[in-house]
């Protein structure tokens, strides 16, 4: 009898899921329809549409029927292969009350404010100086909620009191009475698909929701992708990997509290999921996290930040020819590819492989595959609910603005083997007059791969899996279509960064003062007069630039109001004409000052960062791409 309830069970879900992708055959899916109290998608009747209900999609800017029919097919195809047999589900659970805000207040580096005993609460008070009104009030209310909680379970408790963290200056409640926060300029609006990376996301959030946009028109969710513009920064545009470390380090605490900020400021609780551990294997290629992975290709290849096995598939797909039709849709035979997994873990690693003999729609399978048969999904535990609720903001440019938080938020494998995956994604997306692939099609089929993850896909019905259909290909749309902004740190965040640097940088120097020791004091004083001798020559017209990797002692170079990092680059180039270094491995530097370092890209303005960090130092260093 169990059996047969459990076959009947089996059956009905499977003829909900038909009837479900019969209705989007025969019906029009409508991001406007969204319902604001239930977040789920309404489905409207398609007025006057003249085409084929199997044509496939042809347009970049919106998901039609046949799309999502795509979606349910690839899984369907997923649940046909039978991953999930290899491994232990991911267990999910969420956080207990006040659990959530301690790990919060940890990862923001501000544990001091809930643990006297925490080793971080110096550092902490100089980060609580650089936030605007709404990062400070995401920290406030989330130090609350745990004051709050821990009062209830009757635990003795050191938090502070939020309202003495917090206590505004005169000049900052006039800048929040004028709309601005501190270090605001400004604090009007864009326009819709202007793009601000000079102030707060979330202050701009707090700004159209406190009256400038107080009605939204009836079309604002509709999925349509505006050409977002940014305008030119002469301080130059920060990527991923532009900072050292110990900056990035800064750089994540502050993105984790904009993050919340921005997501507060718009009305929307994320809660996040915590895994709790499950075996998974120790070595191979599939199935293996993405840390385990790099460990094993970095002792062959050193410095790898992509797993090899990925790189080659993408390679692979890529050699036989990107025009091939449906590539990335067509699945490859289900028996050949377990057969080709199988034997890529044994041969792999030997280079005995022999990958002229894989079929292109088989490597496509296996890319697939390698993500969803991760332990751990691409997008992380602890920010997959984040990820899954962008959407819910009420503007393209915040859903945007969320994207390129949440991916600064990601850990350094996930984030760059994600970013393999959308330039990929891209150059399939180029060749869409011969594979027939857009930017839907890709996303459609790709989605369920990224976010239909192990132990998540296990807990939500079909009804929700429905619901979430065309969220999911619409977060991958955004991935791939605007990933030269998502992978970029923005200015407001790096000035924050600046910010933190030199008040440690005033409180070691009056620490120098207080102890008095001299022979310190000497080496400061030496410093200072070269910096003295720096600033004076770079205020008498030239910069001094050093190259220690390359031997070069310095080089003086006239400094103009044009002058650009690309323009140094070739000057050096120029000297030093013996190198076999190419340009493109080649970056100019902006060290010490406010920053650490900074890579500069090509079109920053030297004179703008001079004036911005009267400190820095310029080094031409070669880069690992």
């Amino acid at each position: 009898m169990q059996s047969w309830c459990s076959d009947c069970k089996e059956a009905l879900n499977s003829l909900v899921k038909n009837v479900m992708i019969w209705c989007i055959s025969h019906l029009s899916l409508s991001l406007c329809s969204r319902s604001r109290r239930t977040g789920q998608y309404n489905v409207q009747r398609c007025k006057g549409s003249g085409k084929a209900p199997y044509q496939r999609c042809s347009s970049q800017d919106s998901l039609d029927e046949q799309a999502m029919v795509d979606y349910f097919k690839e899984v369907e195809i997923i649940q046909r292969s039978g991953d999930a047999e290899t491994q232990e589900d991911l267990q999910l659970k969420v956080a207990d009350e006040g659990e959530q805000e301690e790990a919060w207040l940890m990862e923001a580096g501000l544990a001091t404010l809930f643990d006297e005993s925490a080793s971080d609460g110096e550092d902490s008070i100089v980060l609580l100086s650089t936030l605007t009104r709404t990062q400070a009030a995401a920290v406030e209310r989330r130090v609350e909620t745990l004051k709050q909680t821990l009062r209830k379970r009757n635990k003795p408790y050191s938090v502070p009191d939020v309202r003495e963290i917090f206590k505004p200056s005169p000049a900052s409640q006039s800048k929040v009475r004028n709309g601005a926060g501190p270090d605001t300029p400004g604090g009007g609006a864009d326009a819709e698909t202007d793009i601000n990376l000079e102030v707060s996301f979330s202050e701009q959030a707090l700004i159209y929701k406190e009256g400038l946009k107080v009605t939204q028109p009836q079309n604002e969710a509709d999925d349509r992708l505006p050409d977002f513009r940014v305008s030119q920064d002469k301080t130059g545009q920060t990527r991923v990997g532009d900072l050292s470390a110990e900056d990035m380090k800064k750089v994540r605490r502050l993105v984790l509290i904009e993050m919340s900020a921005l997501f507060d400021t718009c009305g929307i609780e994320v809660k996040a999921h915590k895994a709790l551990k499950v075996k998974v294997r120790e070595s191979g290629l599939f199935g293996v996290s993405l840390s385990t992975l790099l460990e094993q290709d970095q002792r062959r290849i050193l410095g790898t930040k992509v797993p090899l096995i990925l790189q080659h598939l993408i390679s692979h797909i890529e050699e036989q020819g990107l025009d091939t039709e449906g590539v990335l849709r067509i699945p490859g035979a289900a028996t050949r590819v377990k057969a080709v997994c199988h034997e890529l873990e044994h041969k792999f690693y030997e280079g005995m492989f022999p990958w002229e003999s894989l079929k292109q729609h088989d490597a496509a399978s296996l890319l697939k595959l390698f993500i969803r048969e991760l332990p751990y999904p691409l997008l992380t535990v602890e920010y997959f609910n984040a990820f899954i609720s962008v959407l819910k903001l009420p503007t393209k440019k915040q859903q945007l603005q969320a994207l390129n938080l949440l991916l600064l938020l990601l850990p350094e494998p996930n984030r760059d083997t994600l970013k393999a995956l959308m330039e990929f994604f891209q150059r399939v997306t180029d060749h869409k007059d011969r594979n027939k692939m857009t930017l839907n099609n890709v996303a459609v089929v790709m989605a369920p791969n990224i976010f239909m993850c192990k132990g998540f896909r296990s807990k939500i019905s079909e009804q929700q899996e429905f619901a979430m259909a065309t969220g999911t290909a619409n977060i991958v749309r955004l991935l791939v279509r605007y990933q030269n902004l998502l992978w970029t740190i923005p200015k407001f965040v790096l000035n924050q960064v600046r910010k933190h640097n030199m008040e440690n940088q005033r409180k070691m120097n009056r620490d120098r003062a207080v102890k008095k020791l001299l022979k310190k004091m000497a080496y400061d004083r030496e410093r200072a007069s070269d910096k003295q001798e720096k600033n004076t020559e770079a205020e008498g017209g030239f910069i001094r630039v050093q190259a220690p990797q390359f031997s070069m002692v310095s080089m003086a170079i006239q400094l103009t109001e044009d002058l650009k990092a690309s323009d140094v680059l070739t000057r050096f180039l120029s000297q030093e004409r013996s190198l076999s270094v190419k340009r493109e491995d080649l970056c100019l530097y902006e060290m010490g000052g406010n920053i650490k370092e900074r890579c500069l890209d090509e079109e920053t303005y030297i004179k703008a960062v001079l004036e911005l960090n009267p400190s820095a130092e310029w080094v031409i260093k070669s880069v690992q791409h």
